[in-house]
């Protein structure tokens, strides 16, 4: 995702490497198949969203609810987060909320030990399951402090790495396990962001869909405002309000007399409750 948690030099370092039981996919049951467990109702959002780096300012968010965009995600925590956010709060979630902004939450958590990049926190085979439930607990206490309530969603970012390298995936997916595992313990939803050539297809084409997340937001550059048409994996996967796709990135946009770079996303998959 444009300019996150990394400068966006390290970004394209780290993409040259890519040149209860839960099963992802099957849409909400998926999501709330924990027993004993009172869910709260899944919020949803059907189209336009959009990702920058630093949550803007009120102000600019204002602006920018002009009928376009309806939903704007935001970096709640990760140690490999790569922007200052002066802006986000519980007071700036409630009052983008009363707006009528839709909040997409996304945490940049440990990236795969293959990459080439630098980051402050990568996972290892003997590291990925403790910090996986690591993590997650930490992503839900910082989304909870921002107002983001159990039944919301979580996305996990995680960045291109080379998928072939066995060792290195079995990791990753070790690491994406733990994490969704906890975040269910803890009643918050669990989503994946990815690329379609690396992170989101080793997710979609994993044999074994034990604790994978039950939403898959997709990076396929190719601005096709769409969650289905480009959809690279089988059409019965990630139903049921399950989608998200970031379809163009770097994108100079002013609305309101605010300039920001965003990336695109065509969105219907579930959003924060807050409020």
């Amino acid at each position: 995702m444009a300019g996150h948690r990394q400068s966006r030099k390290f970004r394209y370092i780290s993409w040259a490497v890519a040149g209860a039981a839960v099963v992802a996919g099957a849409g909400i049951a998926a999501q709330t198949s924990m027993a004993a467990t009172t869910w709260p109702a899944q919020k949803t959002f059907t189209g336009r969203a959009f990702d920058t780096c630093t949550a803007p300012s009120l102000s600019a968010m204002k602006a920018w609810h002009d009928g376009f965009y309806g939903a704007a995600a935001v970096y709640v925590g990760g140690k490999n987060r790569g922007c200052s956010q002066p802006n986000l709060t519980a007071s700036w979630v409630k009052s983008v909320s009363s707006v009528g902004w839709k909040l997409i939450p996304i945490y940049v958590g440990a990236q795969p030990p293959c990459q080439t990049s630098s980051n402050p926190e990568k996972l290892t085979a003997a590291t990925a399951a403790s910090l996986g439930t690591s993590d997650a607990s930490d992503a839900v206490a910082k989304a909870s402090a921002l107002g983001i309530k159990a039944g919301s969603p979580i996305y996990l970012d995680m960045e291109p790495y080379d998928t072939t390298n066995t060792s290195c995936n079995d990791a990753v997916l070790t690491y994406v396990r733990a994490f969704d595992k906890q975040l269910r313990v803890k009643t918050y939803r669990a989503g994946f962001y990815g690329f379609t050539s690396s992170s989101a297809k080793a997710i979609a084409t994993a044999k074994d869909k034990t604790d994978l997340p039950g939403n898959l937001w997709y990076a396929l550059w190719d601005k096709n405002y769409t969650t289905t048409a480009d959809w690279p994996w089988g059409s019965t996967q990630y139903t049921n309000h399950s989608r998200g796709h970031q379809y163009m990135v770097n994108s100079k946009e002013t609305r309101g007399g605010y300039t920001l770079t965003v990336d695109r996303d065509a969105w219907d998959a579930p959003v924060a409750i807050t409020g």
